[in-house]
């Protein structure tokens, strides 16, 4: 039974939920167990705590795993335990070890549920473990010396470990139960599970990740860093293996497998070129570009509580806002990151483009999100189907020259912001670029995007007191916000090829699953994730049922 709708006064104790759920029902309560809880501040004067609670009368508790397996048609495969393990010449079979490529949240996910299946996975990671992966990235932004296989974007837990952690999906899924539960049991905090915008954090998501990973090597399965995928071997519309090379001495190999997951995540560009050379076929799609805004977290806290949430026990308070132009262009907020700070998230030489990033205390004293306008299909610049790729890496790199030419002026500029090295994001604050006197930015936004900014601000503003303030800082470019690109797959999860010499006819690739952010099919942590383990789902039914 769920009950919802329990207030609690802001300085109230979760104590005092049974005797309220009495109060509203009539009934005494023997077990529960919070599943929301958000925050209503309609009423400055008045905030309260909104909970909806599950309440049991007996001691019985939800299973996840069970859950997840019932609704993907998994209920008759036995999963295997980390303390049982297997080993890979013990599951042989006509297919091989499925190969998972990329080890963000997608991969990860997916080669979890694989490995509990016994199929022992092999997951290549261009990038490094996040140990390593942290090292390379600190000095990247302090030094800007770039790795170009293992940087914010590439390594274990993909793009999403040098992020906030939102776990925020618009997604209705069972499976997104199955994924914040082992969140929780491999180190996220445990209010995750009920909270209406749950976050880690890049500090303890670190360790998450790790944890995953030491999981599925418990489990039989590999992850190999350092390897990046380069081709797919085939053989009569069969994938037959992944051809890999070692990014850090340049040998090459040759994984023989009849079932690849290619979860690359949406800034391997090169992969998507190797892609299309090997005829795979996808298509163009729509995504976003703009800005990253900072404000004083506590000018946002005000605006939202009436005062600083630390004055009134309350996280760092967060927004979401949107506006349609006149002309139908879109502008929103995304990524929202409350007490974090913006970050230089390059991944290819001579580009900048930035992201936000916080820690889970979120007391960084900033807040920032990205400030993104739609950009459609025809907006690309030609008709190929990368079109939307080479849109995102000329602005990256306008972003880029932008910085470098403001570290020339000898005597300093007070446009040269954050990063190091030649690697820095432009900034400016909102009044100069709504002024015209942010040429630095203009530069590194198409045109539309800028009027579309100009339009939309004092109608956020006016949705959010103070997000138009002139002294916004804004930081050149967001040009990520998701894959501008995508795998097209049927109703198996499995992709396509076409055929040239037959006028682009398309027929499946059997044994090529294209998936998560990467392949155009998730838009975060969780739908990625979420997106990881029906792929995998789809691969043991074809290989166990």
């Amino acid at each position: 039974m769920i009950v919802s709708e329990i207030k609690l006064n802001i300085s109230e104790s979760l104590e005092s939920i049974p005797q309220k759920i009495l109060k509203k029902t009539g009934k005494k309560v023997i077990n529960w167990r919070i599943i929301r809880e958000s925050i209503d501040a309609r009423n400055k004067k008045d905030i309260k705590k909104v909970y909806s609670v599950e309440v049991n009368y007996d001691e019985a508790k939800i299973d996840f795993e069970k859950d997840m397996k019932l609704s993907l048609g998994l209920s008759s495969v036995e999963f295997i335990s980390a303390e049982d393990g297997c080993a890979p010449e013990k599951h042989k079979n006509e297919y091989g070890r499925p190969i998972v490529v990329g080890f963000g949240p997608a991969g990860i996910f997916a080669a979890l549920v694989l490995a509990r299946a016994g199929l022992c996975p092999i997951a290549v990671e261009r990038g490094a473990d996040v140990d390593r992966r942290t090292a390379q990235v600190e000095k990247f932004w302090k030094e800007g010396i770039l790795d170009i296989n293992s940087n914010v974007q590439f390594g274990e837990g993909g793009a999403g470990t040098f992020s906030d952690g939102k776990l925020t999906t618009g997604i209705k899924d069972t499976a997104t139960g199955f994924v914040l539960s082992e969140l929780v049991k491999h180190g996220a905090p445990e209010d995750i599970m009920y909270k209406a915008k749950p976050h880690v954090g890049t500090d303890i998501l670190r360790t998450v990740v790790k944890s995953l990973r030491e999981e599925i090597t418990d489990l039989g399965g590999e992850v190999r860093f350092g390897t990046l995928a380069t081709g797919i071997e085939k053989e009569q519309g069969e994938v037959m293996g992944l051809r890999t090379v070692d990014v850090r001495d340049g040998t090459e190999h040759i994984i023989r497998s009849k079932n690849i997951v290619f979860a690359i995540g949406h800034s391997s560009r090169d992969t998507l070129r190797r892609l299309k050379e090997e005829n795979i076929f996808m298509t163009p799609k729509p995504f976003s570009i703009g800005l990253r805004i900072e404000h004083n977290q506590e000018d946002i806290d005000i605006a939202q509580y009436g005062r600083p949430a630390c004055e009134i026990g309350l996280g760092a308070a967060d927004y979401k806002l949107a506006h349609r132009c006149e002309n139908g262009r879109g502008v929103y907020t995304f990524c929202m990151c409350p007490g974090g700070e913006v970050i230089v998230a390059s991944s290819q030489e001579g580009g900048v483009v930035t992201n936000g990033m916080s820690y889970h205390n979120r007391d960084s004293g900033k807040a920032n999100s990205a400030l993104l306008v739609d950009v459609r299909v025809d907006d690309f610049e030609s008709d190929d189907v990368l079109a939307g790729v080479e849109f995102q890496e000329k602005y990256e790199r306008l972003a880029y020259i932008s910085a470098n030419e403001c570290g020339k002026n000898e005597n300093g500029c007070k446009h040269k912001g954050i990063g190091g090295g030649s690697y820095t994001a432009p900034v400016a604050t909102w009044g100069e670029l709504r002024d015209g006197e942010a040429p630095h930015i203009e530069k590194c936004l198409p045109a539309f995007a800028l009027d579309a900014m100009k339009e939309a601000m004092p109608h956020l503003g006016k949705k959010l007191r103070g997000f138009d303030d002139d002294e916004a800082r804004v930081y050149a470019v967001e040009a990520r916000s998701s894959s501008p690109v995508r795998l097209v797959r049927d109703g198996n999860y499995e992709g396509y090829i076409r055929y040239i010499d037959n006028n682009n006819e398309k027929v499946n690739l059997r044994g090529f699953y294209p998936c998560g952010e990467g392949a155009g099919y998730a838009g975060g942590i969780m739908s990625a994730a979420v997106d990881g383990i029906k792929v995998a789902a789809a691969i043991i039914k074809k290989v166990r049922l």
